[in-house]
């Protein structure tokens, strides 16, 4: 299974959000490297199709179900309901992605 953290240099939920990424993955007794990602500028944001830091995606996929169908790209600050995504959201694509 593939993880990645896609986020910009400054981004404040970048850290915290790949802590609680380690710890759920950690519950789910799952033994993944986390590949993080600095998305610099803009061409990379649409070379990634990028378009909020932070950003997880599990097997390229975003965890984010509602967030998988936006195609605009570019650095912005990525809200999700908390500040953080929930850990269920997290856990859920984890699974998602075992099942593939």
């Amino acid at each position: 299974m593939d993880v990645e953290v896609l986020y910009f240099g400054g981004c404040p939920n970048y850290r915290p959000i790949v802590e609680l990424l380690k710890n759920v993955l950690g519950q789910e007794g799952l033994r993944i490297d986390v590949r993080e990602i600095e998305v610099e500028d803009e061409s990379a944001a649409r070379a990634l199709n990028f378009f909020g830091s932070p950003t997880i995606r599990v097997n390229g996929v975003d965890i984010e179900v509602a967030a998988r169908a936006i195609k605009e790209t570019g650095l912005a600050c990525r809200r999700y309901a908390g500040g953080l995504p929930s850990e269920e959201m997290i856990r859920s694509a984890l699974r998602e992605g075992v099942k593939k």
